[in-house]
């Protein structure tokens, strides 16, 4: 190829020159904050992380009442509406006997080993979801 003065470029196609995409500033200082940070730090979000556990937790318990007040609650009502039942017996002892003294107590175990179970579980998904990194506040605005 002959030597063109400075300035001059070669009839035909040009060598490709080196690309450079511009995205917008560098963003090396803006970091990902967790939900406890959230939290600790009493922000809007960490209010609804922790009004969404207070509300699970809450429904959960309000869930184990009901069955409580509707199994055993109902125990008396059915006795008396059912006077019939006073004269069965189970193993020599009457029902109604029976039943409280036989019967509630596994149920009261059962109802609080599940109510414990879905609480640590609702408390686990918690724990979760606020380790999760959220976007800076203002990024992707």
């Amino acid at each position: 190829m002959p030597d063109l003065p400075a300035g001059e470029h070669a009839p035909g196609p040009r060598p490709p020159s080196e690309r450079v995409r511009v995205t917008g500033p560098p963003r090396r200082g803006a970091r990902r904050s967790t939900g406890a940070e959230q939290i600790d730090a009493g922000t809007a979000v960490g209010e609804v992380y922790l009004r969404s556990l207070l509300a699970e937790q809450l429904r959960l318990g309000l869930a184990v009442v009901a069955t409580l007040a509707l199994t055993l609650g109902s125990l008396p009502v059915v006795f008396y509406l059912a006077p019939g039942l006073a004269d069965v017996r189970v193993l020599g002892v009457p029902l109604a006997w029976a039943v409280l003294a036989g019967a509630v107590y596994p149920f009261l175990f059962v109802l609080g080993w599940v109510h414990v179970r879905r609480s640590e579980a609702n408390e686990r998904d918690f724990a979760q979801l606020v380790a999760r990194e959220e976007p800076p506040s203002g990024a992707g605005a």
